[in-house]
């Protein structure tokens, strides 16, 4: 599936609940993490394949991971660490984010799950849910280096030739 990138008004919505975990949903998980390997990410959300599912995948060296549903219900700390997104290719910024993270969600068999974890595991939930959530990694930003990025951003968005629809695509390729 192809990555959605900056600029895709998909990105900027609010996901939905997954009602029922059925075989569409693991089929979907599975593209996810085809997905994200092949980009090659540590995790990847469903509407970043344009999907608004609330569900994302990872896998922080371990083996594929499913999260549905999730829910940060805990935080503590903070941790600041270079972070970049596969929806915002080619750029990473220092970005603080609670150190300390509780998570809970549903597996594909509908069991719930709850994990505590702290530094990059628990980035990646953060950034995952962030896009959940409707708000891309330019959004933790401060002024100065917002509008930079999106000066480079919509520099390479304005680059593309209008009768050329994977020109995004071929644009944000690393």
């Amino acid at each position: 599936m192809q990555i959605r990138v900056y600029g895709d008004p998909v990105l900027n919505q609010v996901t939905n609940e997954v009602q029922d975990i059925d075989g569409k949903i693991a089929a979907l998980a599975e593209t996810m993490i085809e997905t994200m390997y092949e980009a090659p990410g540590v995790g990847l959300a469903a509407n970043q394949i344009g999907i608004q599912k609330r569900m994302f995948v990872y896998d922080k060296g371990e083996g594929p991971v499913v999260v549905v549903n999730p829910r940060i219900v805990e935080s503590d700390g903070e941790w600041t660490y270079e972070e970049g997104c596969l929806s915002v290719p080619g750029l990473s910024w220092e970005i603080t984010r609670p150190n300390q993270i509780y998570l809970v969600g549903l597996d594909l068999d509908g069991n719930e799950i709850s994990i505590e974890t702290d530094e990059f595991e628990g980035r990646i939930f953060q950034h995952e849910m962030d896009h959940l959530d409707g708000v891309l990694l330019i959004e933790r930003l401060d002024d100065d280096q917002k509008k930079q990025a999106k000066k480079v951003l919509q520099k390479r968005l304005t680059s593309i030739p209008a009768n050329d629809p994977d020109g995004l695509s071929r644009l944000f390729r690393r």
